[in-house]
């Protein structure tokens, strides 16, 4: 198989994971493999990624943003 006919793996910059409990219930947030803090909405989401210089024009592009544990939707603890 050569490089251009295997499938295409997106690596993003930025990984949201689920929901942590706390008040308010929170998501913390990898950019580039580290961890840089959380998130309790998907404003703090675009706020961190453009603190290191990462423009979000789509927040359901999986190559852009990866969500563990829910969508940009999902912000409780179940």
């Amino acid at each position: 198989m050569t490089e251009s006919a295997s499938p295409h793996i997106s690596q993003p910059r930025i990984m949201v994971l689920g929901v942590q409990p706390g008040t308010p219930p929170f998501r913390i947030m990898e950019i580039d493999g580290e961890v840089v803090g959380s998130a309790r909405t998907v404003t703090d989401v675009l706020e961190t990624a453009a603190l290191y210089g990462i423009r979000v024009h789509d927040l359901d592009d999986p190559d852009v943003v990866r969500w563990v544990g829910g969508d940009k939707f999902t912000w409780r603890h179940h």
